[in-house]
């Protein structure tokens, strides 16, 4: 790779994108959300580990399910979001590892601590992937973190193999403009160059 992506993409991608609260009625079919899949996974992760699971929650009976967990600021834009994903990770994931690294899968069979927060990062890590995903499909999203994790881990996830990370709303803005930019740091003030 040695091209930047131009203008256009850096700012859809990034720059000109927005955290949405208001999104257009009608639903996310399932080739919409395959494919934001189809593009996240390719995202790295420690040894292609892959532990991110995520959950669409579209229908009024899954969206009936997770309302008592979200916090009162955000339960009435997840309701109205064509498609709320839950990022999780699964604490198990290296049991899926590759046949080829049998040794890695010890590693992490033996250390439930290290397998937790090495599925905990790369997790985060497609998360964030599946949001860039989004917004390079042309959707928006809105990810937040008001919610009751312990509810939906008992709601969603209850033999506590997987675990919520954050929810994140998708779908395409309404005309509506969105909330305006806060403030960003600069580069010195957070950055030190070794």
């Amino acid at each position: 790779m040695t091209q930047s992506l131009d203008p256009a993409a850096l700012d859809q991608l990034f720059r000109r994108a927005r955290s949405i609260h208001t999104f257009k009625p009608g639903p996310l079919d399932d080739a919409t959300l395959e494919s934001l899949y189809e593009l996240l996974k390719w995202g790295p992760t420690a040894f292609n580990s892959l532990p991110g699971r995520f959950v669409f929650v579209r229908s009024p009976e899954a969206k009936a399910r997770l309302s008592p967990a979200l916090s009162a600021g955000n339960r009435d834009k997840t309701l109205a979001a064509p498609a709320t994903v839950i990022v999780a990770y699964d604490v198990l994931f290296h049991e899926r590892l590759p046949e080829d690294n049998p040794k890695v899968r010890e590693i992490f069979a033996g250390n439930a601590a290290l397998a937790e927060s090495t599925a905990f990062r790369n997790g985060t890590l497609q998360g964030a992937y599946l949001l860039l995903a989004a917004r390079a499909l042309g959707l928006d999203v809105g990810p937040m973190s008001g919610f009751d994790a312990a509810a939906v881990n008992r709601e969603f996830f209850p033999d506590g193999r997987h675990r919520v990370n954050f929810l994140a709303n998708i779908g395409y803005a309404n005309a509506v403009e969105p909330r305006a930019r806060g403030p960003r740091f600069e580069f010195p003030e957070v950055v030190t160059v070794l």
